[in-house]
């Protein structure tokens, strides 16, 4: 069979990674389509994944419009020559309407409760639509719940190991602790409006975090340059390497407050979408993403765990037995993928 994923987003690269590469090796043919967006096409190009570029994201309201009018026809003109027998995307912006246009069955993974424009504009028109067991929303009879989290598709233990050489890569001694932070751009359609961090509670992070130990930044938008030496210089595949070793996150990136909790690493999340998202309030009742709306309190909290010498070791074992009871994602996106795609063949006899 042929499939096309539309990768729009650095987490979408991982989630759909190892169902690419299953897919190939059963001989099926994969077009991946991209948008160029902090560092999708950079991880794209580190796991070999062969890909189309559409577009880049625009930094502005209109810029966004503009951005969806050219790159819309763009993908249809693709999925029109390619002719694939299934379109498979997170969130599924520019999937759904182009199958629609098209013809061509629609795959939709999501995780994100408060995404509006989606409710209005793609899940009605997705042939299927996967969410984890926690979303907190009901989508109707397209909609089926798996127990797992998009993040596991990639850090469950199935499918990553943390490689402990990147401690030494970043500088560090053995056993060093340090921090990793997390500042977003907040230019995602799902994000405009709300805050997390203000400017004067990231200096303050920075300085009461660096006060135990290393710094590590990443950022979606580039950080002011009084940061800049913080910035976390890994090639970007590894930043899990890094998250899994860390001793504290702290941040407003909620796929990263996550992935640091499925590691095993105290995870901290500021953010005013705290109590929005079904997700974090499971990690929440589990004890392994701590949620604020408050950035002090935030911080202070990090701070704590920082400080504590056995949060670490209590947080994996959360962490272990926690992913324990789910399934590995990758499996399962691939099964779903292979499964939509089958049933829309049989119905037109091919």
């Amino acid at each position: 069979m042929r499939f096309l994923v539309d990768i729009c987003h650095p987490g979408h690269v991982h989630f759909f990674r190892h169902a690419l590469a299953r897919l190939a090796e059963e001989g099926h043919e994969v077009l991946v389509t991209a948008r160029a967006k902090d560092v999708t096409v950079p991880l794209l190009a580190a796991y070999g994944i062969e890909h189309s570029v559409l577009s880049s994201m625009a930094r502005s309201r209109s810029g966004l419009y503009v951005e969806y009018l050219r790159r819309l026809p763009a993908l249809v003109g693709l999925v029109r020559r390619f002719r694939p027998d299934l379109l498979a995307g997170v969130a599924g912006t520019f999937i759904v309407p182009a199958g629609l246009l098209t013809g061509t069955p629609r795959l939709v993974f999501t995780d994100t409760e408060h995404a509006a424009l989606d409710r209005i504009l793609t899940y009605p028109w997705a042939t299927r639509i996967c969410t984890p067991e926690a979303f907190g929303r009901d989508l109707g009879r397209r909609q089926q719940r798996y127990a797992g989290f998009q993040e596991l598709a990639y850090v469950h233990p199935r499918r990553f190991r943390p490689d402990p050489t990147v401690t030494a890569e970043l500088g560090l001694g053995p056993g060093e602790r340090y921090s990793v932070v997390r500042f977003v751009s907040w230019q995602a359609s799902h994000d405009r409006g709300e805050t997390g961090l203000s400017p004067d509670m990231k200096e303050r992070a920075v300085a009461a975090l660096g006060r135990h130990g290393r710094v590590f930044l990443s950022a979606e938008a580039a950080p002011p340059a009084r940061f800049a030496h913080l910035a976390l210089r890994v090639p970007p595949h590894r930043v899990h390497d890094v998250l899994a070793q860390a001793s504290v996150y702290l941040g407003e990136g909620a796929t990263m407050a996550t992935e640091a909790a499925l590691l095993g690493t105290p995870s901290v999340y500021v953010s005013s979408l705290v109590g929005t998202m079904g997700n974090f309030e499971m990690l929440r009742e589990q004890g392994l993403v701590l949620s604020f709306r408050d950035g002090a309190s935030a911080l202070a909290r990090a701070e704590e765990l920082l400080t504590d010498a056995g949060a670490k070791a209590a947080w994996r074992e959360r962490a272990e037995a926690f992913v324990a009871r789910h399934v590995d994602v990758a499996d399962y996106v691939h099964r779903q993928m292979v499964e939509v795609a089958s049933l829309a063949k049989d119905r037109r006899g091919g």
